[in-house]
């Protein structure tokens, strides 16, 4: 069963230089989505002309919701692009993540009842970023060059590689595709995460305890990983204390999600 309608749900913060790129692969799709919500997590003046100036050029219509920068909180501004969302289904795609042009129509395929979708991403070096363009960038030569590692996870091929389970490795919040009534039943992402780390496997879990399966994808909804300065990622004690809390429980709904969002029209910026 395919969705109505997908809702492209693109994170994003002070990464004007890839959100363009990004953009360029939106505009590129062989199916574009229903809507196109951009996920601010407080980003400045440029990311902010560069989405207003992206806006008419999309496939589809384009709505920026920002909150103000007082550290990463990325588990609320995602809560209020969910509330937010029309569709009936969600991708969430992180700004820094170039879509192949069958990305969306990837996802539709994949959408499947008693399931969410886990993608996976190949990794452009930070020496070679500028240079790539997904329109004019020989992929699988500069996969063969060195220039994009991680080729199992970039080439698309003929049949999906699919995997159902109930894992925790390899849950990234880059690449996620999620029905609408499953996100408002585990009360979307929890807030009480703050600072990087846990909240993906945190949502993942409780989608398990909801009885649902994972769908981990190679071969399809592929992703190029615009590579960044190195950032040490170890997840804090506390974060995985909370996440291992989760896993140990049976627990489906977090207190602090979406559902506050859900009354009352959002305020746009």
């Amino acid at each position: 069963m395919q969705p109505s309608e997908i809702s492209l749900i693109i994170t994003t913060y002070d990464r004007p230089d890839a959100l363009s790129k990004v953009f360029d692969g939106l505009k590129r799709q062989t199916q574009p989505p229903g809507e196109i919500i951009i996920a601010d997590d407080g980003s400045g003046a440029p990311t902010q002309e560069l989405i207003a100036k992206w806006a008419s050029k999309m496939p589809a219509p384009l709505r920026h919701i920002r909150q103000e920068n007082e550290g990463y909180r990325r588990t609320i501004i995602l809560n209020q692009c969910l509330a937010a969302a029309r569709g009936s289904y969600f991708v969430i795609l992180d700004g820094d993540c170039v879509p192949h042009a069958k990305f969306i129509v990837d996802h539709a395929g994949l959408a499947e009842k008693g399931c969410w979708v886990q993608g996976r991403r190949c990794y452009v070096r930070q020496s070679k970023v500028r240079f790539f363009a997904i329109d004019s960038t020989p992929v699988l030569r500069w996969m063969a060059q060195g220039k994009i590692t991680g080729w199992p996870k970039g080439v698309r091929l003929p049949v999906p590689i699919i995997r159902r389970d109930t894992a925790q490795r390899g849950i990234l919040g880059c690449n996620m595709g999620f029905w609408r009534d499953d996100a408002m039943a585990v009360n979307g992402f929890d807030e009480e995460y703050t600072g990087w780390g846990g909240e993906d496997s945190d949502i993942g879990t409780r989608f398990y305890h909801l009885g649902l399966k994972r769908k981990f994808v190679y071969g399809r909804a592929i992703l190029y990983h615009l590579n960044h300065p190195w950032v040490d990622r170890k997840r804090p004690e506390d974060v995985q204390r909370r996440l291992q809390a989760t896993i140990d429980s049976d627990k489906v709904r977090c207190e602090r999600g979406v559902g506050q969002y859900l009354t009352g029209a959002l305020k746009q910026p």
